[in-house]
């Protein structure tokens, strides 16, 4: 880990919540047989992360409530989106910055094969939510 990024157990589970979960909203988005091929891309770029937000995502999270509906699932994982950012900003500006591109990464994987407009919008909350923070 990095020297200047101390994250609590807490804090690993919102980062993994926001990242998989942006993940798991882009699948829920995605057309009927097409849902796991897109989760399949995403997890692939998640996996693909490096230093030490890489390390925290090697595990998706524990405890996650998904809900009745992609509303409930949304309700987590946006607000913890930019949870994640902020907490990630005040520690390291670097890393904050490796976490966005990894979710960014994972959702245009998520996205490669022509976009269906209901994809399109669930990459553009995801991205909202990183960008409030």
């Amino acid at each position: 880990m990095s020297l200047t990024l101390t994250l609590s157990d807490q804090d690993k589970h919102t980062l993994r919540v926001a990242a998989w979960g942006a993940v798991w909203l882009m699948s829920a988005a995605g057309a009927a047989g097409s849902a796991h091929k897109v989760a399949t891309q995403a997890i692939i770029a998640l996996s693909s992360a490096t230093g030490p937000v890489g390390h925290v995502l090697t595990k998706a999270p524990t405890g996650v409530k998904y809900g009745k509906s992609v509303a409930d699932l949304a309700d987590q994982v946006l607000p913890a989106l930019t949870a994640a950012m902020s907490l990630l900003k005040q520690q390291d500006p670097a890393e904050a910055g490796n976490f966005r591109s990894t979710v960014i990464v994972a959702i245009d994987a998520a996205t490669q094969d022509r976009p269906s407009p209901t994809l399109a919008e669930m990459a553009r909350k995801i991205t909202e939510a990183l960008d409030a923070a």
